[in-house]
């Protein structure tokens, strides 16, 4: 009867401590959870799309994000954008060059220049409704942006949440952040 008993016990009690396991670890997923959403709450961007695993993964790969680029549009050289933006201000232009740094959080943008120094003059890229972002990883890789020229002078809190994630905001002689950038429509990198 004791036996009996004790087996009985066991069938109830094992599944029972299984259960009150798999809660803490659930409620524990939840904290962690709530943890980033808070995170997440704290940066304008929209959510991430889902990348392909397998393009992030290889380490020869070129990427293709948005809108295809144009077949046989002419390529403006970085450095003319660069030292004339108002001439290309609003116009639609094809730009290669390397790509510097990338979001941190979501690569929701990146920072194109025509060499990898960090110091150089260089377009910060975002994309165009935020309807596709690239790996937080691009830096380094080449890029083919085509997109719409855009000069702008941020807030002070765009420009400390872009520095927060890494990225370098030239300012005037005025103090204030003004960077030339560039609405992707569709974009290309390589490794």
């Amino acid at each position: 009867m004791n036996t009996l008993r004790t087996s009985l016990m066991l069938l109830v009690a094992v599944p029972l401590v299984a259960l009150a396991g798999d809660t803490s670890s659930t409620k524990a997923g939840k904290a962690a959870e709530a943890g980033k959403a808070a995170e997440a709450a704290d940066c304008h961007h929209p959510p991430p799309p889902q990348a392909s695993a397998k393009a992030a993964e290889q380490t020869d790969w070129k990427l293709t994000r948005g809108e295809p680029i144009k077949k046989g549009a002419k390529t403006v050289k970085l450095a003319d954008v660069l030292a004339k933006p108002q001439a290309h201000d609003g116009k639609t232009v094809l730009i290669e060059g390397q790509v510097r740094k990338a979001c941190e959080r979501k690569g929701c943008w990146m920072e194109l220049a025509a060499s990898g120094e960090d110091k150089a003059p260089g377009v910060r890229v975002t994309f165009k409704d935020y309807g596709f972002f690239v790996p937080l990883d691009s830096a380094g890789s080449q890029a083919r942006v085509e997109g719409v020229v855009k000069v702008a002078e941020l807030t002070e809190s765009r420009a400390q949440h872009y520095e927060s994630e890494g990225a370098i905001v030239p300012r005037g002689t005025d103090g204030k952040p003004r960077e030339v950038q560039l609405v992707a429509t569709g974009v290309e990198l390589r490794r």
